[in-house]
């Protein structure tokens, strides 16, 4: 009997490819030799979580039976259901632990055994589209499809007395919806007297009564399946004669709460959007956060508030992303407190601009029982969804580097009528890249601190650290978030994290109720090196974060002092990495091998990214060498700066610019001085400029000694052929 960490392993490989394989399909994908593959291939089949085909060597699927029996598939596993997750690969790094005062576990895998089965069987509908769709192309029909059946599960006991309470009702001259909504318990209806199964009664005619069907529905279920574009679907179906074995397959899965609750239905439903996403990773990246990203972000969001963490606490909290896109950010942070404390409420408001991806969002929170009317469609920088209100958390992962053209008129229109009243008071940045936008946006949707203030994860690309000198739209952004005492941390991810692109991309995490040990202090945490690759890539998506990767950067962001990352290599040049604390002594270097230092985590004061940019003047002379000098108004009798010899210099606001001016010009141009009306302030974060580790060259002698070692075999190689 296999181990459930292999069974583990195998579902979810089988999962990846689909939910079918051939038998050396699946075990070329998992890397296994013959006798692990079919110890674990036995045990699935024996418990029934698997199913066995025909083909050349044979081949495996996830079972396709009704749902009521998807809570014990698993049951009979060795060690009882496994947790389905990616099979472990090996860290690239070994990381001592970092000690802080409240730092939560990483969350646990998002998809249980459960759930992979369950977003599996769904996906066997996939079998029926193959040929007439593209792969890319199926989660436009399945993704309708699941939430059309979790919805009709949803309503189906209450069907009976909602018809009979609309025709009471109607006969009485009122409005049923209030009663419909308040008889059903969820905040959606459906008044058509056709259900999925009785859709099968009548294949000639199943277009037309599906179509009735979802016209039947609230408004709110009926702008999903719009925005979606299903009647397109349904008549692409038809077409191809499939809308009625497709509507028959979903007919036979049971999605009733009884069996599966709300949760575990979000998370095979997230399961299923994931697969979609790496299918068409060339444009995941625009609307599909990858997971390990936005846990991380979830982690240092929630990690400073003690009372929403601590279970039994009946806490109730706020949280919204502008950029919702498919949903992924509000649902992992939802999934990470019911994990630590089921007590506590997170109500999910968002919006999106991207039709298909808005629809699966307000999908995805219709089948977790949010209220969909929080999840709004539209562009947030030009139509703000939820104006005038304030957030206790935030996430948001806006694009990187796309102009704001198309909004600038709106934009520019705010920003000089309502100044500071309104969201883009401290300065606009750029047209060629609106990232900072969202960040003003996030900021002022905060409550004021003596509200309980708000908390923000944002990740931006690096363009936002640096572009753009002081007096800039970009530098008054950073000066105003720094002046204010707004950022708690940055921190660096690796690049390739990605679907859509492999820059650097950096997450800031900004609060205006900071502890009192982070007041006046920004820390700086390089994670560019805390990650493992990939067994597959999706897109540009070529590494991710492992669960203690998440955990060492949450407990360095918690501890919030300065850390380094020791890297210990031995003589046979392995190596291994731990983080050395504040105080603590290196180790030593194994005979043989090296111990190299680089720092890890940072703390600055908000001050050391402000400068000063001056400028120095030089005199204007003529051809005689003499001094011009002005001839009328304030310049009269005084010296004319020379224009080609003018120069500017960036000085740290904590020094004085006098002894600076002293020290720097003076000694190589003594007729320099300053034109104190020119003195701008900005602020810049060089990130990388502060993790930079000065590695000296190898001495002359040793290269030296290399070359002739090498020139010597060569040599001996030659007169060995000419022998």
């Amino acid at each position: 009997m296999a181990s459930a960490a292999d069974c583990n392993a195998l579902l979810s490989a089988l999962n990846r490819l689909g939910g079918s394989a051939g038998n050396g399909r699946l075990r070329e994908a998992l890397g296994w030799p013959e006798d692990r593959y079919w110890a674990a291939q036995t045990t699935l089949l024996d418990a029934g979580a698997l199913i066995s085909g025909r083909g050349r060597g044979g081949s495996v699927s996830l079972p396709t039976t009704e749902a009521t029996a998807q809570p014990d598939l698993l049951a009979a596993l060795p060690n009882g259901a496994p947790d389905v997750t990616t099979a472990p690969i090996r860290p690239t790094t070994e990381s001592a632990p970092v000690t802080t005062k409240a730092a939560p576990p990483s969350p646990p895998p998002a998809a249980s055994a459960n759930t992979q089965s369950l977003s599996g069987l769904i996906w066997s509908v996939a079998d029926l589209l193959r040929g007439d769709y593209k792969p890319h192309d199926y989660g436009k029909v399945i993704l309708p499809f699941t939430v059309l059946r979790r919805l009709d599960c949803v309503l189906a006991p209450t069907k009976a007395a909602v018809l009979a309470e609309q025709a009471a009702k109607e006969a009485q001259g009122l409005n049923p919806e209030p009663f419909l909504l308040r008889m059903t318990g969820v905040p959606f209806a459906n008044t058509s007297s056709l259900d999925v199964k009785r859709l099968m009664g009548d294949q000639d005619n199943i277009a037309t009564n599906l179509a009735s069907y979802i016209q039947g529905f609230s408004p709110a279920v009926r702008d999903v399946f719009d925005r979606f574009l299903f009647a397109e679907q349904i008549a692409r179906l038809q077409k191809a004669g499939l809308l009625y074995q497709v509507t028959e397959k979903f007919a036979g899965f049971n999605l009733s709460p009884d069996i599966i609750s709300n949760h575990d239905m979000g998370l095979a439903f997230e399961e299923l959007i994931r697969k979609f996403a790496e299918i068409s990773n060339e444009t995941a990246g625009e609307h599909f956060t990858p997971r390990d990203v936005i846990k991380l972000m979830v982690n240092l969001l929630f990690i400073e508030d003690n009372d929403i963490l601590t279970p039994g606490t009946a806490a109730v909290r706020t949280i919204y992303d502008p950029t919702a896109g498919t949903g992924g950010m509000l649902s992992v942070a939802g999934e990470h407190l019911l994990e630590h404390n089921p007590a506590a409420t997170l109500t999910m408001f968002g919006q999106e601009l991207n039709d298909e991806s808005y629809a699966i969002c307000k999908a995805d929170m219709l089948i977790k029982g949010q209220d969909v009317r929080n999840i709004v469609p539209g562009n947030t920088l030009s139509e703000d969804g939820h104006a005038q209100r304030k957030f206790d958390y935030m996430l948001s992962n806006p694009p990187f580097g796309v102009e704001w053209k198309k909004v600038e008129k709106e934009v520019r229109r705010e920003a000089e009528q309502q100044g500071y009243n309104g969201r883009f008071g401290p300065g606009l940045p750029r047209i060629s890249d609106g990232s900072l936008l969202f960040l003003l946006h996030l900021l002022s949707k905060m409550r004021p601190a003596k509200d309980g203030g708000s908390r923000i994860g944002i990740v931006l690309n690096g363009s936002p650290l640096f572009t753009g000198g002081a007096g800039s739209g970009e530098s008054e952004i950073r000066r105003h978030v720094l002046e204010n005492d707004l950022v708690e941390a940055i921190i660096a991810l690796p690049t390739d994290m990605f679907f859509n692109t492999g820059i650097a991309t950096y997450v800031w995490v900004l609060s205006n109720r900071k502890p009192t040990n982070r007041r006046g202090l920004v820390q700086l945490i390089d994670a560019s090196s805390l990650w493992q690759k990939m067994r597959k890539s999706l897109g540009s998506k070529r590494k991710e974060m492992s669960e203690d990767h998440i955990a060492l950067i949450t407990r360095l962001f918690g501890h919030a002092a300065p850390a380094q990352l020791v890297s210990i290599t031995s003589a046979e040049g392995k190596t291994t990495q731990e983080v050395l604390r504040e105080g603590e002594a290196p180790p030593a270097p194994p005979p043989g091998g090296t111990v190299k230092l680089a720092p890890l985590s940072r703390i600055f004061p908000t001050e050391a990214f402000g400068y000063r940019s001056i400028t120095v003047e030089r005199p204007l002379r003529d051809e005689a060498g003499n001094l011009v000098l002005g001839q009328k108004g304030k310049t009269k009798g005084k010296p004319q700066p020379d224009p080609a010899l003018r120069d500017t210099e960036n000085v740290p606001l904590g020094e004085d610019v006098s002894a600076y001016l002293a020290r720097e010009v003076l000694p190589h141009a003594p007729d320099a001085w300053i034109d104190e009306e020119k003195t701008r302030t900005g602020y810049e974060i060089p990130f990388n400029r502060h993790f930079y580790v000065f590695e000296p060259p190898r001495p002359l002698a040793d290269i030296d000694a290399d070359l002739k070692q090498v020139t010597d075999r060569i040599l001996g190689m030659i007169a060995g052929l000419a022998a």
